[in-house]
């Protein structure tokens, strides 16, 4: 069985409520993003949050309605269809999903933007092993750097395909993220500072000096120049995967 839109759904009870009680969510706004066949959902609202589910699927949409139809006459659930990585959000407190694969890394930099108190989700176990890879270690990439810049990371637990219907072929992790109020280190322009990042790691086997030459349309020109003759040459001779968090901050803060 092929999995639609790239959802599988959690069929297993116990890692539901595995999930479900690792964060206290009676009377938040909770965001759900890929409800699919509402089995968090529902443990959701018995824990007593107030969902807001949003859900790729019009086919789902309308079982999810009708299934759920006491709980969103009394307003503690609603469902949209719409697609989570561009549709408009409503205000939430906490987020609380079973992310579709495919994006994944789209809808996390998305939520950072903005804004909860506290997120519990489930990835692909590489892809969450690569969001908490430390930088300055050659595991660390792109994602590495971005979510560790503006949160703290907690892996919880994994769970086999076995919990999963369609089975997918990986193992799924679940993590809390934990926004930072501030970032670790000051960045003057947080955009700026994102697209250094995405500069640097495009070309993560040559150094910092020759990705920011080679950066494209990625970065001004001018702005480069005035870099390279700014920065230290542990930096200019340095690989992105060498750097730390403190170095990338260093970078995009060069007037």
């Amino acid at each position: 069985m092929k999995a639609y839109h790239d959802q599988h759904f959690l069929t297993d009870p116990h890692a539901v409520d595995r999930i479900a009680n690792l964060a206290e969510v009676k009377g938040k706004r909770v965001l759900e993003i890929g409800p699919g066949n509402g089995a968090l959902t529902h443990a959701l609202l018995d824990h007593g949050a107030i969902v807001h589910a949003v859900e790729l699927d019009g086919h789902l949409c309308e079982e999810l309605t009708d299934r759920f139809s006491d709980e969103i006459s009394i307003g503690q659930l609603t469902v949209q269809h719409g697609d989570a990585t561009r549709c408009e959000l409503p205000e939430f407190e906490m987020v609380v999903s079973n992310l579709p694969y495919s994006v994944s890394s789209k809808i996390t930099f998305r939520l950072l933007d903005i804004g909860f108190e506290e997120a519990v989700l489930m990835y692909q176990s590489e892809f969450a092993e690569r969001m908490v890879a430390p930088a300055g270690t050659k595991n660390c990439g792109r994602l590495s750097i971005m979510v560790q810049t503006y949160a703290a990371i907690q892996q919880c637990f994994k769970l086999s395909p076995n919990c999963f219907s369609p089975k997918p072929q990986v193992h799924s992790t679940v993590v809390k993220i934990f926004p930072r109020k501030q970032p670790i280190f000051p960045i003057n322009n947080r955009h700026l500072y994102a697209d250094v990042v995405r500069a640097l790691f495009s070309h993560r086997r040559k150094t910092v000096r020759n990705c920011l030459k080679e950066s494209g349309g990625m970065l001004d020109p001018s702005w480069v120049k005035r870099v390279i003759a700014t920065l230290p040459d542990e930096i200019l001779k340095s690989r992105p995967q060498e750097l730390y968090l403190e170095d990338f901050a260093t970078i995009s803060n060069v007037a």
